[in-house]
């Protein structure tokens, strides 16, 4: 398992410009940071992380991409590792794959050791902790959560939720983003008493279904949406037997489009709120803002709506990081393969905090580039009708996945075979949106001209690192 290193020259030495980063330019080093108050060697973090938020939602976001894109980084191949709530969050939160910190499924948030994760690093290190929004699933929102001074943690809902506020679960009228909006605010105003760097970790429910868009924005017109080639592909005759079986048509992934894309609105206008106090604060070039998806969602891509399958639109998710104290706000596109694991590297290497823990991320502050990911997602149960576990190595160019004899349990216990039950490969370049699985009928010989032979070994030791 690869372990970041977060002293030297990567922490706050190599920034300048996204530019500069993204070519791998390292720049002298600068000061060690100060003790406590938030300046651009331990900045202010905020933490935003949406919903089942797939990339081509910028339209609903209009004042997010002006702010964190306009004066930070665009990170253009932005992932989630496993796409799927729970063990993405833990991902964001540790900055380790699923199969490390073993939240493989939505029923096992309790299996993640939360002396592996940012906020304890960061309230540790002395900073003001909070979270507004969704924790974890299966996490009862009666149990506070670790290491997080301030909460107003929901039971996923919309309208009216039941939220876990400081210890005391009660229910807060209203719309949760705005609910959840107006308590992040508060915790940012107090930063004028309390000199405390802070970190704020904001996780609205949107754009989850039921996309329960707020009252305002319920007749919003959207831009008209004719799909894409994978929207919903008529032939997939090579594809596994769950996508040839899927039924999703277009005009069904035009209705979820148009209710996530509403739903979102109130996510840009709590964004944009956000903003505006740090700028009343005089906190914008101070603070290191990271804003992702947890995972992306198909819009009847393959006949499929929804996540948790190895295609591009359910793992491919908005990613957007800025801090102009820290070099981060020209408004560049950094083209690197990046991930959630990323996340917590980053704000820890931002922090001048080096872990105890290992990261299979790696600081976004540095010159480091990979050239492949894995992504990785676990099947619940072991009824015959779901799609197996599957595993896949994605490149700018290609991406190969395996599909396993393998199941978890409810405590996340693995168990099966291991036999692959189905490969697919496709060649991104030529087919971005994976409509000719070239394993299809492929021959031994078809096999090695595509490599294959080298991709599966390295998407083994990928599952094993």
């Amino acid at each position: 398992m690869a372990t970041s290193s977060l002293s030297g020259p990567g922490r706050r030495g190599v920034l300048g410009t996204a530019a500069a980063v993204a070519a791998g330019t390292v720049l002298p080093a600068l000061a060690a940071p100060p003790a406590r108050a938030a300046g651009p060697d331990r900045p202010n973090v905020l933490l935003i992380v949406t919903d089942d938020q797939p990339k081509q939602t910028e339209w609903a976001t209009p004042k997010t991409v002006a702010w964190l894109a306009g004066r930070g980084v665009r990170f253009s191949n932005g992932h989630a590792t496993t796409p799927l709530c729970a063990p993405s969050r833990s991902s964001v939160f540790s900055g380790r794959f699923a199969h490390n910190h073993g939240v493989r499924n939505n029923s096992t948030s309790p299996a993640l050791d939360r002396h592996t994760t940012l906020q304890r690093y960061l309230s540790q290190a002395g900073y003001r902790t909070g979270l507004f929004g969704k924790y974890l699933n299966a996490w009862d929102v009666a149990d506070n959560p670790p290491h997080f001074e301030e909460f107003a943690l929901l039971r996923p809902s919309y309208t009216d939720g039941t939220f876990n506020v400081n210890g005391t679960v009660r229910t807060i009228s209203g719309y949760a983003t705005t609910v959840i909006r107006n308590r992040t605010l508060a915790f940012l105003d107090k930063s004028r008493t309390d000199s405390r760097p802070w970190f704020a970790c904001v996780t609205p429910y949107a754009s989850h279904g039921p996309f329960t868009p707020e009252p305002e924005y319920a007749g919003t017109e959207v831009p008209a949406w004719d799909g894409r080639p994978s929207v919903p592909e008529e032939d997939r005759s090579d594809k596994p037997a769950y996508v040839r079986d899927a039924t999703q048509t277009l005009e069904d992934g035009r209705l979820v489009r148009a209710k996530q894309l509403r739903a979102l609105r109130s996510v840009d206008d709590a964004v944009q709120s956000f903003r505006d106090k740090l700028a009343a604060l005089g906190q914008l070039d101070d603070t290191l803002v990271v804003y992702i998806g947890d995972n992306g969602f198909n819009w009847a891509d393959h006949g499929l709506t929804g996540k948790a399958v190895p295609y591009r639109p359910a793992h491919e998710v908005p990613f957007y990081l800025s801090w102009p104290g820290g070099g981060l706000g020209g408004g560049t596109t950094d083209d690197r393969i990046v991930a959630n694991i990323d996340i917590a590297p980053t704000v820890l290497d931002a922090a001048g905090i080096t872990p105890d823990t290992p990261h299979d991320g790696h600081s976004l502050l540095g010159p480091h580039a990979r050239d492949h990911l894995l992504v990785e997602w676990w099947r619940q149960g072991s009824g015959t009708a779901a799609k197996n576990t599957w595993s896949s190595y994605v490149a700018k160019d290609r991406q190969y996945t395996e599909y396993y004899d393998l199941h978890t349990n409810a405590a996340g216990t693995v168990s099966g075979t291991g036999q692959v039950k189905f490969r697919e490969y496709y060649d991104l370049r030529a087919d971005p949106y994976q409509l000719r699985n070239s394993l299809h009928q492929a021959t031994p010989a078809d096999e090695r001209a595509l490599g294959i032979p080298g991709l599966a070994a390295a998407l083994a030791a990928d599952r094993t690192a």
